[in-house]
């Protein structure tokens, strides 16, 4: 919703002060589809050529998800540390050994099917499993259980930077691409220099829509969307981190209470919930 309103705010003030100021609007639209399908067409084709078929396909994917609010809520975080305060209780009940066959088939796991929403994330569950799967066998300590999260983690954020960085390349090339648009239509009015001032008028304007339109789509439309879907791919790295500190917490002997309290509090401020609810969260579940 904010995306259509940020977009339709931005066109109303840019055109509608034109109008205002006395502009013909007539010469930004009879020129408008011409140096649409210039710019557009030259950002498009250079987007495809500066990215593997990987990235292409992620940037769709992204793109696809901007105008949905962001899935990363106060209440998923809760479901999250409710679900892994369960497994990590039922370890310090039974065992370790216990929660093997949750960790070898979560799809079955009696724990992980109680919560609809992260423990059907294949992410949030292969992330988790994989960690604890460590954990049972014993082999590794905690400080090399915290390297090999890192360097996950680490991968994730970048491949998941992955469209932002595209996209950002497309705003960068924009202008440029809307100078030669411009230039294009500077050498289609010096072919014109005998018509009447009026039609060299009209000529050079259009020309100069080129350029304006460069810059519109860069900084008011495509930075944009860059921007947001970093915000998104933040908020996804701040579930791994919440997973990674209280597995850790676990790992270093702390109750599953404090564990999870470990998790809370990398959350950012708006999502995280307060130490009251949280309790009354795991109370309910229990």
């Amino acid at each position: 919703m904010f995306v259509i309103i940020g977009y339709v705010l931005s066109l109303v003030c840019v055109f509608g002060v034109f109008i205002l100021h006395g502009g013909n609007i007539m010469v930004v639209l009879h020129a408008l589809p011409f140096e649409m399908a210039t710019i557009g067409g030259a950002a498009v084709g250079a987007f495809l050529v500066s990215n593997q078929p990987k990235v292409i396909k992620a940037t769709l994917k992204a793109l696809g998800g901007v105008l949905k609010s962001s899935k990363y809520t106060k209440a998923r975080y809760l479901e999250l540390m409710t679900m892994l305060y369960e497994i990590l209780q039922k370890a310090r009940k039974e065992g370790l050994m216990a929660i093997e066959k949750d960790v070898e088939a979560p799809s079955e796991s009696e724990i992980f099917s109680k919560f609809p929403v992260v423990g059907k994330d294949h992410h949030v569950i292969e992330f988790t499993t994989d960690y604890l799967r460590m954990m049972v066998s014993g082999n590794l300590n905690a400080h090399e259980i915290e390297s090999l999260m890192d360097a996950e983690i680490d991968t994730h954020h970048e491949e998941a930077h992955a469209p932002v960085a595209a996209l950002n390349r497309v705003a960068g090339g924009l202008p440029a691409f809307g100078i030669v648009a411009a230039v294009l239509g500077v050498v289609n009015t010096m072919g014109a220099v005998g018509q009447p001032p009026a039609v060299l008028g009209g000529m050079v304007g259009s020309a100069l829509v080129g350029t304006f339109l460069g810059i519109l789509l860069a900084y008011a439309f495509v930075e944009p969307l860059a921007a947001l879907i970093e915000q998104k791919v933040e908020d996804a790295g701040k579930e791994l981190l919440c997973i990674k500190s209280t597995l850790l917490a676990s790992m270093q002997g702390y109750n599953p209470a404090t564990a999870i309290e470990f998790g809370r509090k990398v959350l950012f401020s708006g999502d995280r919930p307060d130490f009251a609810e949280l309790e009354n969260h795991v109370r309910g579940k229990k």
